[in-house]
């Protein structure tokens, strides 16, 4: 593997595209090669010689079975089992890397900074110190390589350094389960002519709108919409179906037993799915109900004009109690929503 670009050289800036019509970017981004700012994620470095033993009981995946160059997703729970925040982390010769949303990075520190007690470990906030590309789509890497960008071959979780015109930067092929996803971190004028290069090669610059359309036809949820951690709603990571978060045979960490409680008694009572909407467009939070009594909630939604489609697709991500999704599928009982109906739809959405 090519030596990694430290990810903490001392420059800060924020890489920002120029969208071209949700519309355009969609279709891009679904059966061509979008690319898009990754100013909303930051870094942590964690070094040290306990890191891995201390973040490993820390976090709900295996970090001890990580090779360098290899990646996992993780929750962090506290003591309940209640999620506290998502990261992903990677794994190098000298240190570890977690990614994770910008805006929750002071939380998670302020969080792990209380379980380090005689550990030697350390934590750096270093998410000023690089600015980020997205390269998505099915022809991602093919553009990559026309360009003259030497993409190592990794699989999806993986970390490798790779050059571009004699500039180092770092290549990440990101969780992919709908088209594939590469994130390009280096040098913001390096990312900048990455970029310019990738446009005139055939790639369509994305906004937030069309990213975020792209996230719902995943289903991939969001810390902070649809993971929550409030006043009203404190989720499972079962509940989140998310399972390339866990890992039941690492050893202990912070919430295990509850993890491992709901793994041997079976399945929890809610399911996190996807959600054709027929009517008007709901607003977060918006509960589900069948038969006038609640069935969960929605968490995000989004009109989605898809390539080919006369009408937009309403499609939202929510939870589902698993007893009426059983009864929606067998017996088509009806699920409703203040202003419409809802048919569970399986996620990642392809229209089938």
């Amino acid at each position: 593997m090519m030596p990694i670009a430290p990810i903490d050289a001392p420059e800060t800036a924020t890489l920002r595209t120029t969208p071209s019509g949700t519309g355009a970017e969609l279709a891009a981004l679904l059966h061509g090669t979008g690319t898009a700012s990754l100013d909303r994620l930051g870094w942590v470095r964690v070094t040290g010689a306990d890191r891995v033993r201390w973040l490993n009981g820390m976090v709900t995946n295996a970090i001890q079975g990580l090779a360098p160059g290899s990646g996992c997703y993780n929750f962090v729970l506290n003591a309940q089992g209640r999620i506290q925040g998502d990261l992903t982390a990677f794994a190098l010769e000298d240190c570890i890397l977690l990614e994770a949303e910008r805006d929750r990075i002071p939380a998670l520190i302020a969080l792990f900074d209380r379980f380090i007690i005689m550990d030697d470990v350390e934590l750096v906030d270093i998410s000023d110190t690089r600015a980020g590309l997205g390269v998505l789509g099915p022809t991602a890497l093919a553009l990559l390589e026309e360009i003259g960008f030497p993409a190592p071959s990794i699989e999806p979780m993986q970390i490798s350094g790779a050059s571009w015109r004699g500039s180092p930067a770092t290549l990440i092929h990101a969780h992919s389960p709908l088209v594939p996803r590469f994130e390009l971190w280096g040098e913001p004028v390096l990312l900048g002519a990455l970029e310019a290069a990738l446009v005139s090669a055939g790639a369509t610059p994305c906004g937030p709108e069309s990213v975020e359309q792209l996230r719902l036809l995943e289903g991939t949820p969001l810390y902070g919409i649809d993971i929550r951690n409030s006043e009203t709603a404190r989720d499972l990571p079962q509940e989140t179906g998310q399972t390339r978060a866990l890992h039941f045979t690492k050893g202990c960490y912070l919430g295990q037993e509850i993890v491992e409680r709901i793994r041997s008694r079976g399945n929890v009572h809610r399911a996190f799915t996807g959600f054709e909407l027929h009517g008007e467009m709901p607003s977060a939070g918006s509960a589900l109900t069948a038969e006038s009594k609640p069935a969960g909630e929605l968490t995000s939604a989004a009109a989605i004009q898809l390539p080919g489609r006369a009408e937009p697709l309403q499609l939202a991500l929510g939870y589902i109690r698993r007893e009426t999704l059983e009864q929606n599928l067998i017996h088509g009982l009806p699920l409703e929503y203040p202003g419409g109906t809802a048919t569970p739809v399986a996620l990642p959405y392809t229209g089938s």
